[in-house]
């Protein structure tokens, strides 16, 4: 474990001694939490709320869809928002899980499209293959990060006053 810090300098560190979380945590949320982003965005756009997100979304059905595949990603959110010494034990619990909660969210945003595009014909084929080559890249990312995997190893201890 020691040898994993070697390559980071004192400036990836938060203030817990922590590895700061990897930038594919981010990247990965801002994916599968985009319906929830054009939502604000839309609310935010005080000429015509709805332009937005019909721009993105043409089918409301598919902006429904959206929000619930991306309920777990806020629920990942969440437990980053929460990790810190004093968090309560089932954020400690589900941390070194959160890799995994972002590749069922991808996983099951996915599968929300495909039902989408074969029971209601909501997506074009582009789309789902486009999607589909977006979410196998996420997760190989997500896989082939040290860092990631550093920070599903540590969680944010008290430390000593100095």
């Amino acid at each position: 474990m020691e040898n994993s810090y070697k390559e980071y300098s004192i400036e990836d560190f938060d203030k817990f001694d922590c590895l700061k979380l990897s930038k594919r945590f981010y990247i990965v949320l801002l994916f599968v939490l985009r319906g929830y982003l054009i939502w604000l965005m839309s609310v935010t756009n005080m000429k015509d709320r709805v332009a937005t997100m019909q721009w993105v979304y043409p089918e409301t059905s598919l902006f429904f869809l959206s929000l619930l595949s991306g309920a777990l990603g806020l629920l990942v959110v969440f437990i980053i928002s929460m990790r810190r010494p004093d968090a309560p034990s089932w954020v400690q619990t589900l941390w070194p899980y959160t890799r995994i909660l972002l590749v069922t969210a991808l996983i099951f945003d996915f599968l929300v499209n495909l039902i989408g595009y074969f029971y209601w014909q909501l997506t074009s084929v582009f789309w789902l293959t486009s999607q589909a080559t977006i979410i196998i890249v996420l997760i190989a990312l997500c896989y082939s990060s040290k860092r990631m995997q550093i920070n599903l190893i540590e969680f944010p201890q008290k430390l000593p006053e100095k």
